[in-house]
């Protein structure tokens, strides 16, 4: 009997351990050296551009060619007569494909990897930080996106050699930055007057798409030494209206804009002697002339009503704005008005374009400035500024401006 139960108790060990085996050679993960991982250069890299996988298509880039237009490059890549009719209408209510389609900009397609290699998607970039997608896969959907920017921190200085554009331009600064200066200090500053030795201290902002500039921001701070005397213009917000003020909390803008002209250049002022190009004769000239290229946009340069947009033989095209009981602006010479009598404009408005109609030699804009019905030299005026930092917000911009002032501290002011 004892021998007996030793033959079933090993009968059933060796079933026991042969069950064992098959069953962790069935369902029990082999042991990880035995499992074959993918080589690392088999798994597809997964890539992105304009938020779409890049990897499962077949990419074509472009720029649009001169005199190109929308349906001609779409109907290179065989898409349908009427889906192009259908992605021109669908485009109107986000971005105008066929009005705003321009030479020179860059395009990108997305086709399917088959033999077929139809369109998926079209992408038209209309600059650096937009772009327009084109889905073209089942129903058309049109959309507008812009692409991730960084904003840094930037300073420049310089002292004026002969412009402040060609400083910047020597300090491989962009000289767009010179616009932005000029409109900030375009009451105080005639750019037109700059001289040599005059110096700039800037703090601004620069964009950055992918670690390439594609622009400047808003300027924070700008301190500009003209003549010997130095103005200041600080960027501060209140009410949620951003705008400028000097150091004593004053606004930056005055009742007049300096010039008429954002650019050109001044070629002939106010005086009461002055030998005349045309009539070959000595008399006076209550004006004052900036040159610039036809078609320039003359500026209004303070807030009024037209009184009179006409032509006159020595005029040529002009308009007069009377601005109050005080002062009346009139601008001669234009190629052509952009206003017309009894219309209200505002500082900066166009209200015409530089030419030379009239009694003239070339080019330019005559500027004539009435105070109280007596015509004057303008640049000799002291205008009253607008709307000062408000009381409340004082506290907040006295520590701004110990901010920029701290930071200017730091700028050299390169020669």
């Amino acid at each position: 009997m004892q021998k007996k139960n030793k033959i079933i108790l090993i009968v059933s060990a060796v079933l026991t351990v042969t069950l064992s085996v098959y069953f962790v050679n069935q369902y029990v993960i082999p042991n990880s050296s035995t499992v074959e991982v993918p080589k690392k250069d088999s798994i597809p890299e997964q890539t992105f551009e304009f938020g779409i996988r890049t990897d499962t298509f077949s990419v074509h880039k472009g720029e649009i060619q001169p005199n190109e237009i929308i349906t001609n490059l779409l109907l290179k890549f065989n898409i349908p007569q009427q889906q192009i009719f259908e992605l021109v209408n669908k485009s109107k209510g986000v971005y105008d494909i066929e009005r705003n389609f321009i030479a020179g900009k860059k395009y990108t397609f997305f086709c399917s990897k088959d033999s077929l290699n139809n369109p998926q998607c079209f992408i038209y970039e209309p600059n650096s930080i937009e772009y327009v997608v084109f889905d073209l896969r089942d129903s058309i959907h049109v959309y507008k996106q812009k692409r991730p920017i960084k904003t840094e921190i930037r300073t420049a200085s310089g002292v004026i050699s002969s412009s402040l554009y060609k400083t910047l331009q020597d300090a491989n600064i962009s000289p767009v930055l010179a616009i932005e200066l000029s409109n900030i200090f375009a009451w105080t500053i005639d750019f037109y007057r700059i001289q040599k030795d005059d110096s700039f201290k800037v703090i601004y902002e620069e964009k950055f798409v992918d670690d390439k500039s594609v622009g400047l921001g808003k300027i924070i701070a700008a301190h500009f030494n003209h003549s010997g005397k130095e103005f200041q213009g600080h960027y501060f917000e209140q009410n949620g209206i951003g705008d400028y003020f000097d150091e004593k909390a004053n606004s930056v803008k005055k009742a007049f804009l300096k010039s008429p002209l954002k650019f050109g250049r001044l070629t002939s002022g106010f005086t009461m002697k002055r030998f005349h190009p045309v009539q070959k004769i000595n008399k006076a000239h209550l004006g004052t002339d900036y040159a610039a290229p036809k078609g320039t946009p003359i500026l209004a340069t303070g807030n009024g009503v037209v009184v009179e947009s006409s032509h006159g033989v020595f005029n040529g095209n002009y308009v007069k704005i009377r601005h109050n009981s005080t002062y009346t602006t009139q601008y001669l010479h234009m190629s052509k008005r952009a206003v017309k009598a009894g219309e209200k404009v505002k500082q900066g408005d166009v209200i015409g374009y530089v030419g030379s109609t009239g009694l003239a030699t070339g080019p330019h804009v005559c500027y004539r400035f009435w105070k109280n019905g007596k015509q004057t030299n303008h640049l000799k005026e002291d205008f009253p500024t607008a709307e000062p930092i408000q009381k409340q917000f004082k506290d907040s911009f006295e520590i701004v401006l110990k901010e920029n002032n701290k930071k200017f501290e730091e700028v050299v002011i390169k020669k």
